[in-house]
């Protein structure tokens, strides 16, 4: 890791707030218990904007140690969902021939 002098969030503070603010409000909270039947943690963008306020503040080691360790998390967790499509090398060998249905309307 860098010295702490030239080291900075790997978000500005400002979108931790905003981060927070969407998770906490009414329209997060009904659409996440509709589709996974429990309140959305929103606890955690709560602890970096802390965080990330008290490192811009103090330039805090432990603030700074907690920012990385959440960012990691967050990037181990969006890594662990595997791809719901195999992506193509190349197109179609037919891509440039219509489809059955223009093919009908005609």
């Amino acid at each position: 890791m860098a010295d702490a002098g030239s080291w900075r969030p790997p978000r500005a503070c400002e979108t931790y707030r905003a981060e927070w603010k969407l998770c906490s409000s009414a329209r997060h909270f009904l659409h996440h218990y509709y589709v996974y039947g429990e309140r959305p943690a929103c606890e955690q963008w709560l602890r970096d904007l802390a965080s990330c306020r008290d490192w811009e503040e103090r330039r805090s080691a432990q603030a700074q140690q907690s920012l990385c360790e959440s960012e990691r998390a967050r990037i181990q967790a969006a890594l662990k969902h595997p791809l719901v499509w195999t992506l193509r090398q190349k197109p179609p060998e037919d891509w440039h021939h219509p489809l059955p249905q223009e093919e009908k309307d005609e």
